[in-house]
């Protein structure tokens, strides 16, 4: 049986691809929406334009943008190879023509699937893999959200008080965060540390005298500290 080849360069908003026949001769190529319609329409046309002949289609990406159109290849019995993306690159370098669009990328792809034989099929993913995947992406996006919170915390007190800022275990303690966003301004930090002072100096046993404002929080109470000797609601920063 005679086959043609639907070369599809993946995108997220958009997919172009191209059509060529046995001979490489291209017959067909466009651009469509990465929508259910416009994919399902594009599969209809281009096993109208096969006429019979097997229909090969392949992409440069396994995961993300194509994923639809997988699933709805996969779901109507088509035939889908997996092209690396390094290795259109590579070989599009001896193709003749425009340079790098969209349109050369898809005829590349489809001609690779024509000529080459060691690539792999593709399949839709079954449903405990797609999540997996779906739940490994949600927790590196949240350990990045983590990590820019934190960094935006440490900056923002750096210019208020470094030595302040040093102070916080920002791994195990929401301390940093509740001073922020209740006190927010320099001034108002100082207002509470010293009315915390003045506290812990009334509260001092036998009317010794603080030396120095602490400096470490857990949560929303302030841990004082007087001489190396600790008062009973707090305990040395480790």
């Amino acid at each position: 049986m005679a086959k043609v080849w639907a070369g599809i360069d993946a995108g997220k908003a958009h997919h172009h691809c191209v059509v060529i026949g046995a001979d490489g001769n291209r017959l067909l190529s466009q651009k469509i929406p990465n929508d259910e319609p416009a994919l399902i329409e594009l599969m209809s046309n281009v096993l109208k334009l096969a006429d019979g002949d097997e229909v090969i289609w392949a992409t440069d990406l396994n995961h993300g943008g194509p994923a639809l159109l997988i699933a709805i290849l996969v779901a109507h019995g088509q035939n889908i190879l997996y092209i690396p993306g390094r290795v259109v690159h590579h070989a599009s370098k001896l193709y003749r023509g425009e340079g790098k669009t969209d349109a050369k990328d898809a005829a590349v792809i489809a001609d690779q699937a024509r000529v080459r034989r060691d690539l792999q099929p593709l399949r839709a993913g079954d449903e405990i893999s797609t999540g997996l995947r779906l739940l490994t992406a949600r927790r590196a996006d949240k350990s990045a959200d983590r990590v820019r919170a934190i960094n935006r915390l440490q900056a923002q007190l750096l210019e208020y008080f470094p030595a302040l800022e040093r102070a916080f275990d920002y791994s195990r303690s929401k301390g940093a965060l509740l001073l922020l966003t209740k006190h927010r301004t320099p001034d108002g930090i100082r207002r509470t540390g010293q009315a915390r002072l003045g506290h812990a100096r009334s509260q001092a046993p036998g009317g010794r005298r603080i030396r120095r404002l602490p400096v470490v929080l857990d949560g929303t109470a302030v841990r004082t500290r007087r001489e190396g000797t600790l008062f009973p609601h707090g305990r040395r920063r480790s």
